[in-house]
């Protein structure tokens, strides 16, 4: 892999990016103590010949004169992997809290742009020699399951398939370069159809924007919706995975219907213990991938998303339920390329030089579109490790669009749901008391299903 142009939605993602609004994914990693009591310490070069030997995490964002506007992924000749990777040492009284204050931190900075975009961050000094591995990597490089694909490379078991080899697959033949008349023809059809999405998609976004203008009063923003610091906090949660399953075998829908209405009531409860009054039901925007079921990851983004209405003022718990599920139904029958939830559709239908120049003036409009990302980050189902040592918790952490003061990220793993809140650190400051909701929440689901 030398060079290959940024699809038009990874471009959008590498322009929507300033020094307050930072476009990285990131994963908060916890694990086990090494095997026979190993200095953590020793991961430190395990992480970097691991990272090293992903292609992908060799590769830099640099201009190019065509398509005008556009740029490219190229082969970073002078890349050094310890510039990407780095170890820090915690006090270890708290360390699962220091982790997570360090994890804001670290997410507030942007990764360096001359640089392949992406860092990790060795976390030492637990007691218990039990460590954490923070990852960041921008979301022009890569989708929240492509971000999965290429960070699952540090594990050993992913490792160790590439050391020795996977399935090797039979070479094809390469295409002529001159295309046929069938050829011809499926892409000025394929065109249309994609010209006419857009057009669809661009009308339903455009309605949305000035229904919510005429809805959002910019002079009182409500906690969901401050003004930007530019500082981070994280806060992390964990649920059990065998109670969501309880409440949705007796309620009905998707375990991620569960999870929806649990954020749903945790703001609920969040912004009531605040003293503040409830504001109008906000919009989550939940992102899904494109990707067909069982297809190769793939580079860089393949995402739509649904725009849900949380029911916030609702008080009944059980009606709450009700409503996400019956919106997120009808988001499913409507699928994931109709609607103003697919505005990444028509990202990808605009050329680079609009995304150049257009992403900075657009990236103040997503509070048009909703008011918090809620999205499900799919892991590996069989158990990981990193140089034997166990891992025990993964959290996901979204970034925050422009005038966004709060993102949910939540991943199912070894039986449980590890929920990972990223906040703007003024606007909320007590992101903690949200995170702890989560679980009251949860609990009060179940009792109600009488589960």
């Amino acid at each position: 892999m030398s060079s290959e142009l940024l699809a038009p939605l990874d471009l959008a993602f590498w322009h929507l990016e300033s020094s307050d609004h930072p476009m990285h994914l990131g994963a908060l990693a916890r694990f086990g103590p090494l095997p026979a009591h190993g200095d953590p310490s020793t991961v430190l070069d395990l992480l970097a010949s691991r990272a090293a030997a992903i292609p992908r995490l060799r590769m830099k964002v640099r201009d190019v004169l065509l398509p005008v506007g556009g740029a490219a992924w190229t082969t970073d000749k002078r890349f050094d992997v310890r510039r990407h990777v780095r170890e820090i040492a915690l006090p270890g009284a708290d360390f699962a809290a220091e982790a997570a204050r360090l994890a804001g931190e670290l997410m507030e900075r942007p990764v360096e742009r001359g640089l392949p975009p992406w860092e990790m961050y060795l976390l030492t000094g637990a007691p218990d020699g039990s460590f954490a591995v923070l990852v960041k990597l921008h979301h022009a490089l890569a989708d929240g399951m492509r971000a999965v694909a290429i960070g699952a490379g540090i594990f050993d078991e992913i490792a160790a398939v590439r050391r020795y080899g996977g399935r090797r697959t039979r070479a094809v033949p390469p295409r002529s370069w001159l295309p046929g008349p069938g050829r011809i023809m499926g892409a000025a059809r394929e065109r249309i159809e994609d010209i006419g999405r857009a057009v669809e998609v661009g009308a339903s976004v455009v309605g949305h924007s000035f229904l919510r203008a005429g809805q959002i009063d910019v002079r009182t923003p409500s906690a969901l919706a401050a003004h930007s610091s530019g500082t981070r906090r994280v806060a992390t949660a964990v649920l059990d995975l065998d109670r969501v399953h309880r409440v949705r075998r007796t309620t009905g829908g998707t375990a991620n219907d569960v999870l929806l209405a649990v954020v749903a009531g945790a703001l609920r409860r969040w912004l009531d213990g605040r003293g503040e009054p409830l504001p109008a039901d906000p919009r989550a925007l939940v992102p899904v991938s494109r990707r067909r079921p069982g297809a190769p990851a793939g580079n860089g983004n393949s995402l739509s998303a649904y725009l849900l209405t949380l029911p916030v003022t609702e008080p009944d718990p059980a009606t709450r339920l009700a409503s996400v599920r019956r919106d997120m139904d009808r988001n499913k029958a409507d699928g994931p390329l109709r609607g103003a939830g697919a505005v990444a559709v028509l990202a990808d239908q605009l050329p680079s030089l609009a995304h150049r120049f257009g992403a900075p003036l657009a990236s103040g409009a997503a509070r048009l579109l909703f008011d918090v990302l809620v999205t499900n980050v799919p892991l590996p189902r069989s158990a990981l490790s990193l140089g034997g040592a166990p891992l025990r918790e993964l959290f996901p952490m979204a970034p925050l669009a422009r005038g966004q003061s709060l993102a949910v990220a939540m991943s199912p793993y070894a039986g449980r749901v590890h929920v990972g809140l990223v906040a703007d650190g003024k606007a909320v400051p007590d992101i903690e008391a949200l995170a702890a909701a989560l679980g009251d929440e949860l609990d009060l689901l179940e009792d109600l299903g009488g589960v």
